[in-house]
């Protein structure tokens, strides 16, 4: 009998280790993206404007005339250009990138708190928290 119970036990265990995992896990962490455009420069750049100068930043440049266009993104280029040497690094790039990316982050967040304070003290409660959240379920 005790030999019979041991054999069950073992044949449990094999059967549980070998089976295989229920749900799969993505292992790679995913930063995200710089736009929410399809990067596709042989139809357009909106990608890349969106990700060099922040969506906001690249709608106003939508209506601005090439000449204009031109003039803002010297200016622009002078900020990226950390050093002054007149040339854009690769880490200049992507330090500018990073940059804009938070940028919007911390835009979103203002947004998304005023959003939530609706008494506007400066503070958001559970309860003004639950009906911006859920209020239109509620």
């Amino acid at each position: 009998m005790r030999f019979a119970r041991l054999l069950l036990c073992l044949g449990v265990w094999a059967l549980c280790g070998s089976a295989k995992p229920t749900e799969r896990k993505e292992r790679v962490v995913r930063e995200a993206p710089l736009s929410a455009r399809e990067h596709d420069d042989a139809q357009s750049f909106d990608y890349d404007h969106d990700a060099f100068l922040g969506a906001e930043e690249a709608k106003s440049f939508d209506q601005l005339t090439p000449e204009e266009s031109k003039e803002r993104l010297g200016k622009i280029v002078g900020k990226i250009d950390e050093d002054g040497d007149g040339f854009v690094t690769v880490e200049e790039l992507k330090a500018w990138i990073k940059f804009a990316q938070k940028r919007w982050i911390y835009e979103d967040v203002e947004r998304q708190w005023k959003g939530h304070d609706l008494n506007e003290d400066g503070l958001v409660s559970w309860e003004e928290y639950k009906n911006a959240t859920y209020g239109y379920i509620l």
